[in-house]
């Protein structure tokens, strides 16, 4: 058991401390011993920043804590564990802040040129129930364009065969009435209602996957017939619901809007019944090219195991929001950052040091992070395949808070300094597995506090990182700055420390050595500790534990840093960044 007492700040105690367990004067025998050396240790962190003290550790004896050396003000004051051995373990992951206890208090909700507010806020402000604020119906290329708009229109045929123009909202409001008006509907009426206002898709939309789905849950949990007509209700809602029109989230443009979570239901039921004009196709020349899909025609179709598991969250999702007794009471904030360039770091000359660190090969960022800024490892268009085949880490957290996905009717794809940061989103389910192996596990209870702005304290942050085609593409200092940029657009700022992990890569080919060292020196530059979650890869987890020693020792700097990433990826071998680094660090020692 590695144990916390207190050091005395001794210099000359702690110089010789170091002398003795220098991390370069060893490089050969931690190499040797490195996985014997750290077996026992399954989480680790630094320190906070606020008192002095230097490294003191004990000697490799007994189990002892020691501070850390001071930087620039980042890793300084907490102690930290130390191992048998007298090297760098790490501090607790309580010792990392997070909400509500670093909450801030927030001003009276306001709304700006910026900010756009779905519900009244002066009413709001007074303490009274949430009502809609009023505006008016905009058809224009900077706005979502409503279903329910009068300028929606759509060619019906009469009984003569002859064509009529039509708003598009009398179709949908008599056949989606027809189905609210009825007790139990199956999948064919869905399916035939969503047709009747997307006639031109007649032949090409498939409602296999919901068919099937429907088919083979267990008679105990299938209560689709009787919720279909409930969310049908729910999409009819819209005009009462959602008065004033929504603004595009536009690239390039910081902006944000906030809306209540039965709005949120609300514009989710039409998604499901896919009445949003113009949404429908992503050819390069089409209105939203660079938005994602937002209707769910998509997740009907193409039946699979995973379509079944993902129907199941988003069923549940509105047997929530369908219940009067259940629905959710809150507000929910989406914000587009961007990074502009006179706040973008010059990197090979920053001063920070490390930032506080835990590292752990279990948990996950959803769970042990709660409270904390949980990073969405995102797709430049947000949700990425969460309405259809994807089953990863973005498109598991948006099932498991399926108001998240109301972010893809109104945010364009996400440029290179750019980043999403959603506040208040509800967790209404558990899962287990990953792709091939998800499955819903079933309700969520949340039961975080809320803010003044009634929004849970819970805050995700969507950062892209870049797809490589082949592995070496990522060895280039324009890339690398590219994701520090990326990083730091979403981590500066005050609020809680960051949770995150092995950001960008699988599927997306990053080196997760080099993603966590991006990762490291962005939180420094921010000044936020981070929580690295590694999912089961032990390997990555001690080798970052060790190389974090060894920097935190060194007091290495990020521009320092900066200088070792460009050498690296200017050489022959791409291998394993963590030894090139430990090799370099203890050069530049040893030339002193």
């Amino acid at each position: 058991m590695t144990g916390h007492h207190p050091h005395r700040n001794d210099s000359s105690q702690m110089k010789a401390s170091l002398q003795q367990n220098d991390p370069c004067e060893s490089c050969d025998k931690e190499k040797k011993e490195h996985n014997s050396k750290y077996s026992t240790s399954e989480a680790s962190c630094s320190s906070s920043p606020s008192s002095s003290s230097f490294p003191s550790p004990s000697s490799p004896s007994t189990s002892s804590s020691f501070c850390i050396p001071p930087g620039n003000g980042d890793v300084r004051g907490q102690h930290v564990e130390a191992d048998e051995a007298g090297l760098l373990s790490c501090c607790l992951l309580a010792d990392l802040k997070r909400l509500p206890q670093c909450h801030c208090e927030l001003r009276q909700l306001t709304f700006s040129s910026t900010h756009t507010v779905l519900i009244d806020v002066a009413a709001f402000n007074r303490g009274a129930v949430f009502t809609s604020q009023r505006g008016r119906d905009i058809w224009h290329s900077n706005f979502v364009k409503m279903p329910c708009s009068s300028y929606s229109q759509m060619v019906t045929t009469g009984l003569f065969q002859q064509h009529t123009q039509t708003q598009r909202w009398k179709v949908i409001s008599k056949h989606l009435g027809g189905l609210a008006n009825k007790t139990s509907i199956d999948v064919y009426e869905v399916a035939e209602a969503i047709i009747k206002y997307n006639p031109k898709y007649k032949d090409k939309w498939s409602f296999d996957a919901l068919s099937s789905f429907v088919k083979v849950i267990p008679k105990t949990e299938n209560y689709f017939h009787t919720l279909f007509p409930k969310i049908a209700a729910l999409a009819l809602k819209l005009p009462n619901s959602v008065k004033k029109a929504i603004p595009l989230l536009q690239k390039g443009h910081a902006a944000s809007i906030t809306l209540s979570q039965v709005q949120i239901s609300c514009l989710l039921a039409n998604a499901f019944f896919c009445t949003f004009p113009h949404r429908n196709t992503s050819r390069p020349n089409s209105e939203y090219h660079n938005y994602p899909t937002i209707n769910f025609n998509s997740l009907f179709q193409d039946c699979s195991e995973r379509k079944k598991e993902k129907l199941r969250a988003i069923m549940h999702y509105f047997q929530v929001a369908t219940d009067e007794h259940s629905e959710p009471k809150g507000l929910v904030t989406f914000e587009r950052r961007c990074l502009r360039d006179t706040d973008t770091p010059n990197w090979r000359s920053c001063t920070e040091t490390m930032p506080k660190l835990y590292v752990s090969s279990s948990g996950a960022i959803e769970t042990e992070g709660t409270g904390m800024l949980q990073v969405d490892f995102a797709s430049s268009c947000i949700g990425g395949g969460v309405l259809g085949s994807g089953l990863v880490q973005e498109e598991i957290l948006f099932l498991m808070n399926p108001e998240l996905i109301i972010s893809r009717l109104f945010t364009e794809k996400l440029g290179d300094k750019e980043c999403l940061l959603i506040t208040g989103s509800q967790q209404f389910s558990c899962y287990s597995g990953f792709g091939d192996s998800f499955e819903w596990a079933g309700p969520h209870e949340d039961h975080l506090k809320r803010d003044e702005w009634a929004r849970l304290q819970r805050q995700i942050l969507a950062i892209d990182a870049l797809h490589f085609k082949h592995r070496r593409e990522q060895y280039n200092m324009r890339k690398v700055k590219r994701e520090l940029n990326k990083a730091y657009c979403g981590f500066r700022g005050d609020g809680p420390d960051i949770a995150t992990g092995k950001w960008g890569c699988g599927a997306f080919n990053g080196d997760p050595q080099l993603k966590a060292v991006i990762q490291l020196m962005a939180a420094a530059k921010a000044n936020r500790g981070v929580a690295f979650f590694t999912f089961g890869d032990k390997n990555l987890k001690q080798g970052l534990e060790q190389i974090y020693l060894l920097l935190v020792n060194k007091r290495t700097t990020v521009g320092t840093l900066y200088g070792l990433l460009e050498d690296f990826c200017a050489g022959v071998s791409h291998s394993d960044l963590f030894e090139f680094i430990r090799k370099h660090v203890c050069r530049c020692r040893s030339s002193l």
